[in-house]
């Protein structure tokens, strides 16, 4: 008898490193093992072994890296997509891109089930199999997590050492943490109470911003389209380039967010994020904006960059609506070309300087010298046409209150005309 096939998603952490012995023992099913290396996870050392050693068939690791900063990371990063306005969502971005690669080996091992890792409370049970179903509609998702016995980590801790399965997780470091070359994210332990700063140990990538150094580091970001394409002056492909401000900004702490965030599901929870690239990345990309997009773009664009953020967050990568959106912000990044000079300094991120041939900044317009081109008397006619709607409804608001009579209230008028 032939067994059935499950491919599942593969970190090597926790969840996943049991979710592979339990299936075999619950399903009696070959599992298979997908990973996707999205940059940085110390666990992807030894993964594709040690998914073997726990009882997968096979085991696939992909190196995704590339296709994840250029076709997934920058496109939300010039939509400006932050959600709640502090997020770039490291991971949410990360879920469609292995979620396509879990459909690639699931089709090739002709699998008829797909498995995730995640929890019945969080996210990316969303991100999973949304985008699952959205790549191969007859696919079935399992949610291990969602159904089995354990109620704590620490039962999944017991577990793992019964059978033998070798996790870095333990019950007095129980951190649960995703990561990849966009950023880290960190909960559970002490982080589930808001009050308790976070632990020196909960951070991964960064350095606390007061033991940073006591001088500044300055650092210049050139754009092309939206999309930053050089470092001081030295032009680098895309992973390269994230990595290179990964490093500098979290030797010089940029990049700590402590998050209290509306989850998909309903409830709130503390999560503690690390994204020194994305940090840097969004302001300077910003500040570009700034100075190249017209108004009424740059405020609209502002407005749909939640937009953009919601639908990442909620999962909804392969939809319509996302492929919409990447046409206005393709449109409004023709002209985000430039230079953005940056001061790093004790995990703050500041303005130094901006340029670009596409700047609508004009100096002789803005300067209060001699040197003053704008036209101050054409200030007046603006004004009394712009305030008018304004004028009226106040004048109008004062007659009905018997406050004017309509002879005054006309002469007034007629006056100001």
């Amino acid at each position: 008898m032939i067994k059935e096939r499950i491919v599942v998603a593969y970190s090597g952490g926790l969840d996943t490193s049991v979710m592979v012995r339990w299936l075999i023992e619950k399903m009696d099913a070959e599992i298979i093992t997908f990973t996707g290396d999205l940059g940085y996870s110390r666990e992807l050392n030894g993964v594709k072994e040690k998914a073997l050693r726990t009882g997968a068939v096979r085991a696939y690791v992909s190196d995704l890296k590339k296709e994840f900063v250029e076709h997934y990371v920058f496109p939300a990063l010039k939509a400006g997509a932050m959600y709640e306005k502090a997020y770039p969502m490291a991971t949410s971005l990360g879920r469609p891109l292995l979620a396509k690669g879990l459909v690639e080996v699931a089709r090739k091992e002709k699998a008829t089930m797909v498995a995730h890792g995640c929890t019945g409370k969080g996210n990316d049970q969303v991100r999973f199999e949304v985008s699952v179903s959205a790549l191969a509609p007859d696919l079935k998702n399992l949610a291990p997590l969602r159904e089995w016995e354990f109620k704590s980590r620490e039962e999944e801790i017991a577990y793992a050492q019964r059978h033998g399965i070798p996790v870095s997780v333990t019950v007095n470091k129980p951190y649960s943490i995703d990561d990849n070359i966009w950023g880290t994210a960190v909960e559970c332990g002490v982080l589930e109470d808001p009050m308790v700063e976070p632990p020196a140990d909960a951070y991964q990538r960064t350095v606390a911003p007061e033991s940073a150094p006591d001088e500044p580091v300055y650092v210049d970001i050139e754009f092309a389209a939206g999309i930053p394409v050089a470092v001081n002056g030295t032009a680098m492909e895309a992973v390269a380039l994230v990595q290179a401000l990964s490093d500098i900004g979290g030797a010089h702490g940029i990049g700590r967010i402590d998050l209290v965030e509306n989850r998909l599901v309903g409830i709130k929870s503390r999560e503690i994020y690390e994204a020194p690239a994305a940090t840097i990345l969004h302001f300077a990309h910003t500040e570009l904006e700034r100075l190249t997009l017209d108004k009424s773009v740059f405020h609209m664009k502002n407005q749909l960059a939640a937009e953009y953020a919601n639908l990442v967050y909620n999962g909804l990568w392969f939809t319509p609506l996302r492929q919409a959106l990447d046409a206005f912000v393709n449109e409004t990044q023709r002209h985000v070309n430039g230079l953005v000079r940056l001061k790093l300094y004790k995990g703050n991120v500041i303005i130094a300087g901006r340029q670009s041939v596409h700047s609508l900044y004009n100096a002789k317009l803005a300067t209060y010298t001699e040197e003053d081109t704008f036209d101050h008397k054409a200030s007046e006619g603006f004004i009394k046409i712009y305030g008018l709607p304004v004028k009226t409804y106040h004048q109008v608001e004062r007659q009905a209150a018997g406050m004017v009579t309509p002879s005054e209230l006309m002469a007034t008028t007629d006056q100001h005309s």
